[in-house]
């Protein structure tokens, strides 16, 4: 089903020259129904002084198409007299405002923030700056390319417990290129109500929430990661919203049955929580669509990460979801055909697939989002939860850890309406939805009053993390780190409850130097040079060496990544004791082991001919041949 790009200079506040233009659909809200909306403005330094209230000012209502009654005004700020002496009104800086609607069967409601505001304030203010200057990009942006799907390495954070905000974490960039990834999650950054919140309860769509920082300082974040060849995916929320949404909330308190945004779609997973939003009406789709347009076209990201997609799924034709991920890379392909300035991130030339990144957050059918949409990437829990039980005593499960590791079942590229799209998955032992690995090794608790939010994962058994980084960062896919997880962090989070979102837990930075902090990243910058070095460790074969009596009984798995010559033999242990297993390999030539150098001279000994590996306890060891 098509959709169309909402007008966004005319909607939200947009300044001109010092004076303001407001515009806002408000279908069903009509000036001959007895109704009237106002704005009220005043300067963010007055905001909190007694004896400076906000001005308001009377929208005016019209009907446009194609949603029907919208309202609208412009409003002269710089250089007016304000109403109060000694007021910021008139000078240039971020002013904050919101919506009322005077209704005369329910009276006057308050609060309601902007829908297509592009800056926010505390809570529900939406905001504009007067004297805006937009950020000028650098000059090496214009030459920046997304990189391909089988080259990512992604790096998860929250902005607020990464570093705080924008600016601070632009001096991590440097260390997180250093570390060897080139992707970086960002976990939403829309704007929410609370301050201390995961921010998948949106209220704002168009703008970056207050607590990181302005828009221009997040347009310099991927301009500085772009600069150190990292791409920048961000995660969007577009199934269910916060209450206080105005497309739910205003229409909730005119006591309206039914809202031209909201409503029952697919599934509810948010019910408790949020508002779950109707893709069969045309606002809702086109608004969404819209907001793709803006990230893509004003924060120069590379793509999203759509988060609970089962809320906005009817199916791979239906209106939700899977028009959402066409009409988007329809949108990127006619951008990078007309040559439009930065668009051309996307084209990998060639005839090659767009490198734009949809990511799927399907968890209940991961391979088949893939299959059947234009997604490319998909989050998937398979592998997390066969790793987990195995950490947590389940040798049984190896073989199923090592199926998963190869993404067995899963598209590597597809070819739909002409269109080449590359496919993959990600693979994580740890994200912002689960504890530390590490807690599945034991966990204590520090905390006096034993409140089970303050567990931890025990940092003294660091050394059993090897064996699965190993095998996470060596597998077929795109490996993905949560913030931490290279030196160790061991927070622990709970199933459920309000202590998953509510509780801030900011990165301990100094666990980078402390004795189990070391041996970790040690060993992650290692492998992940080791993938950046070898095009067949990312882009080869991937072949599992599934036997019980040989391998997975002593707890060891092996594994193989290979194209031509080129051959790289994995092998972990995850159990408490080094173990000899026999293996073939199947190219003879000299082997390098890859973790603490060191040869397996195989020249002189025929192909498949039997030969005994010694795999330590609680770690493992990469050989590889063929190196060019």
């Amino acid at each position: 089903m098509s959709v169309d790009l909402l007008p966004l200079s005319a909607l939200g506040a947009v300044e001109n020259n010092g004076t303001v233009s407001f515009g806002l659909w408000l279908p069903w809200v009509s000036a001959n129904d007895g109704n009237a909306v106002t704005v009220k403005i005043i300067h963010e330094k007055d905001q909190f002084l007694q004896n400076v209230p906000p001005r308001e000012f009377p929208l005016t209502h019209s009907l446009r198409m194609p949603y029907g009654d919208f309202w609208s005004a412009t409003v002269p700020i710089a250089g007016t007299a304000p109403a109060v002496p000694g007021s910021a009104w008139g000078t240039a800086g971020r002013y904050v405002y919101r919506y009322t609607i005077a209704n005369p069967d329910v009276g006057v409601l308050d609060w309601i923030i902007d829908p297509f505001a592009r800056e926010f304030g505390v809570g529900k203010l939406s905001a504009f700056t007067l004297g805006y200057q937009p950020y000028v990009w650098s000059a090496a942006e214009a030459q920046w390319r997304t990189p391909p799907l089988s080259d990512l390495v992604l790096y998860e954070i929250n902005i607020a417990e990464l570093t705080g905000d924008f600016e601070r974490t632009c001096n991590r960039v440097a260390y997180l290129a250093d570390l060897g990834v080139n992707g970086i999650e960002i976990m939403p950054l829309s704007n929410v109500g609370s301050s201390v919140d995961w921010g998948y309860l949106p209220i704002g769509y168009f703008g970056v929430d207050e607590r990181f920082g302005n828009r221009s300082a997040f347009q310099a974040l991927v301009d500085l990661f772009h600069q150190h060849g990292i791409a920048v995916i961000v995660d969007v929320v577009y199934g269910h919203t916060g209450i206080d949404f105005p497309y739910y909330d205003a229409y909730t308190r005119l006591r309206y049955r039914e809202s031209p945004f909201m409503g029952p779609f697919a599934k509810d997973y948010f019910s408790n929580f949020g508002k779950s939003t109707d893709f069969n009406r045309k606002l809702t789709r086109d608004f969404f669509y819209t907001v793709n347009h803006h990230w893509l076209e004003v924060f120069h990201i590379d793509g999203f990460r759509y988060d609970c997609v089962p809320n906005y799924w009817d199916g791979p034709l239906g209106v939700g979801y899977a028009n959402l991920v066409y009409e988007t890379y329809q949108l990127t392909k006619a951008k990078v055909a007309q040559g439009v300035p930065y668009w051309q991130r996307f084209d990998a030339g060639g005839g090659e697939p767009l490198a734009l990144v949809q990511m799927a957050e399907q968890l209940e059918d991961p391979d088949g989002v893939l299959r059947t949409t234009y997604s490319n990437s998909t989050w998937q829990n398979q592998t997390f939860d066969a790793a987990r039980n195995v950490a947590r005593g389940d040798r049984g499960r190896l073989a199923d850890l090592g199926l998963r590791l190869g993404l067995f079942g899963y598209p590597e590229q597809e070819t739909t309406n002409g269109n080449p799209i590359s496919k993959s998955a990600v693979q994580y032992l740890e994200n912002h939805d689960h504890e530390r690995f590490l807690c599945n090794f034991g966990t204590h608790n520090m905390d006096e009053a034993e409140n089970p939010l303050f567990q931890e994962g025990d940092r003294a058994r660091w050394y059993m993390l090897q064996p699965y980084l190993i095998a996470l960062l060596m597998s077929k896919g795109i490996p993905m780190l949560w913030q931490g997880e290279e030196f160790a962090e061991n927070y622990f989070l709970p199933d459920i409850g309000a202590g998953r979102v509510g509780l801030l837990r900011p990165l301990r930075w100094d666990y980078f130097y402390d004795g189990s902090g070391k041996p970790i990243i040690a060993l992650i910058r290692k492998l992940l040079r080791i993938r950046r070095d070898r095009d067949h460790v990312r882009r080869g074969t991937y072949y599992f060496f599934n036997d019980w009596d040989r391998y997975q009984k002593q707890g060891v798995l092996m594994f193989a990544r290979y194209e031509e010559t080129r051959y790289t033999l994995v092998a972990i242990n995850t159990g408490g004791t080094d173990q000899t297993v026999p293996f073939w390999f199947p190219i003879a030539g000299d082997y390098i082991e890859e973790l603490h150098g060191g040869t397996l001279n195989l020249q002189a000994i025929p192909a498949l001919q039997e030969i005994s590996l010694t795999v330590p306890s609680h770690y493992g060891r990469i050989w590889t041949t063929g190196v060019l």
